[in-house]
């Protein structure tokens, strides 16, 4: 019996020995699988946030284009249609250029074709299968092989195209200067409306002696005219409604109209209407005087260069003519107001006021929304004009208006400079005595005879003049752009004066519709003389 356990023993023994081996390993194992399984999620994989993120980057481009998954797919039936409808529509054009007018009839009736098929995915809301749109496919793909054929591979396609569009942008170009052309003649006719008001006040002026003797009673408030201490505000015109309706709006929205003074000049022909209308019509108080320029003695070739250059036959033919030399003015610059002395005239307002100390400059196509009675509180630092500035980035800036190339010019002025706008200025005529600023602006009309400075306006001129001489006021008070362009509505609400500059003014019929009546409100058209002349 010893033996037998013995000999027992020694056979078992290596296999207690090879299973207890067995399941260590297969402990161990499952001890790194889980250790590695629990790791694994404390710490996911450093490339999961970047996958993440661009998952969400793509998912939000697809949401602002629209896209479906299935025109992402490579299968995508719909978007083969697509593409041949693409290429298509570029060889008809090809084919009918070269007078094949059979093949573009019939890729045009094949266009069609697929539009119904995809227009009826849509409405469906199904993809398409390619049982359903492989007739479709195939016949289109035919034709365009055949157009191949005909010589109309890529690179003849690329080439006519490339002619296409210099063609349209050819008659692109032709149809902008035609509409400038148009546009700026609209904008320099005299409405009838406006015409006729001009006629009947002439006459009423001249028929009617009691319109002569209100302006008479007028005259008893004549002391207001220099007195200082009130607010004096100068238009200079030749437009009776457009003048009427900056006086009405600057009087409706002040404090105490009764201490506003409105100096108006204008023409001869228009002395007596404008005279007749502020006659027979009362401001809220105001103090309106009205005269012409051609009263100024001061006002002659030998004192004022641009007149003596307004009478010169070169200047007239080159902005009536349309012609200078070889090269062909712009519609822009042949505006019959750069003509008129009233459009210079603003550089002479300490002779055509010699007793005034401030005075608030104001165009004709301006409405004024918010007392300015406290512009002439403003203190402008020692400076001649106080304006709005008009520099966005680049643009605006003195670079803009002025001849760099000139030396001249680059010798004096920084091409960055700030522009600014004229339409509502304030100017201290004392400081402007003091620089003797009208002499400045003498200085560079000489310079500028044949017009290597500056080609047009009273702007560019006005630049050279006021330069370092100008007080930035805010931006509220003068807020341009109703004449040509969408303003933002909130500074609508804030501006002080609405500038109409550009050339669709608001008693046009080209004008704004949707700035209109922010104009209208200040105009009466109830007005007996108004509806005889069928203003509206």
């Amino acid at each position: 019996m010893p033996m037998r356990r013995r000999s027992f023993d020694l056979r078992n023994r290596p296999a207690k020995r090879r299973y207890s081996k067995l399941g260590w390993l297969l402990l161990f194992a499952f001890l790194t699988f889980l250790f590695f399984t629990l790791f694994r999620h404390k710490n996911p994989s450093p490339s999961t946030p970047s996958l993440l993120q661009g998952y969400n980057r793509q998912s939000k481009i697809l949401e602002g284009l629209n896209v479906t998954e299935e025109m992402l797919s490579p299968y995508s039936v719909t978007r083969q249609i697509n593409d041949q409808i693409s290429l298509a529509k570029a060889l008809v054009i090809i084919a009918r250029e070269s007078n094949n007018l059979q093949l573009a009839w019939e890729i045009s009736a094949k266009i069609r074709k697929s539009q119904v098929l995809l227009s009826t995915s849509a409405t469906r809301k199904t993809p398409l299968t390619m049982k359903e749109s492989e007739a479709v496919i195939r016949d289109m793909a035919l034709l365009i092989c055949q157009a191949q054929q005909l010589h109309y591979d890529s690179a003849t396609m690329i080439m006519r195209l490339k002619a296409n569009i210099q063609s349209l942008d050819e008659q692109v170009r032709s149809f902008n200067e035609k509409s400038s052309k148009y546009g700026q003649i609209a904008a320099e006719e005299v409405p009838k409306g406006l015409y006729c008001l001009g006629i009947r006040l002439t006459v009423d002026w001249f028929r009617d002696p009691q319109l002569q003797r209100e302006q008479t009673r007028n005259g008893l408030v004549a002391g207001k005219l220099e007195n200082t201490n009130l607010y004096h505000f100068c238009v200079f015109s030749d437009n009776i409604l457009a003048t009427s309706v900056v006086v009405n709006s600057t009087a409706s929205n002040a404090e105490n109209p009764s201490l506003i003074v409105f100096h108006i000049v204008t023409d001869e022909i228009n002395y007596a209407p404008m005279k007749a209308w502020f006659s027979m019509n009362s401001f809220h108080g105001v103090t309106v005087e009205v005269q012409k320029f051609e009263d100024f003695t001061w006002l002659n070739a030998s004192y004022v260069p641009v007149l003596k250059q307004l009478q010169d036959s070169d200047t007239q033919n080159y902005y009536f003519s349309g012609s200078h030399g070889d090269d062909k003015t712009p519609i822009k610059f042949r505006n019959p107001k750069y003509l008129s002395m009233l459009n210079h005239l603003r550089f002479y307002i300490p002779e055509v006021f010699p007793k005034l100390e401030k005075v608030v400059f104001l165009d004709d196509d301006v409405v004024v929304q918010k007392d300015l009675s406290p512009l002439f509180s403003i203190d402008l630092n020692g400076n001649v004009n106080g304006a709005v500035e008009t520099c966005m980035e680049t643009f605006h800036r003195y670079h803009k208006y002025l001849n760099y190339s000139h030396p001249l010019i680059r010798a004096h002025f920084d091409p960055d400079a700030c522009g600014w706008a004229f339409g509502m200025n304030i100017f201290d005529l004392v400081q402007w005595k003091k620089r003797n600023v009208t002499g400045i602006y003498h200085y560079w009309q000489e310079k500028n005879i044949d017009r290597t400075l500056w080609k047009l306006g009273t702007l560019p001129p006005g630049l050279l003049t006021f330069y370092g001489l100008t007080h930035a006021l805010d931006p509220s008070w003068h807020i341009l752009g109703l004449g040509y362009t969408n303003v933002d509505s909130q500074l609508l609400e804030k501006g002080a004066v609405l500038h109409f500059n550009g050339n669709s003014k608001p008693w046009l019929k080209i004008g704004m519709e949707k700035y209109k009546p922010l104009w209208n409100k200040y105009v009466d058209y109830s007005h007996p003389i108004l509806q005889q002349c069928n203003v509206h």
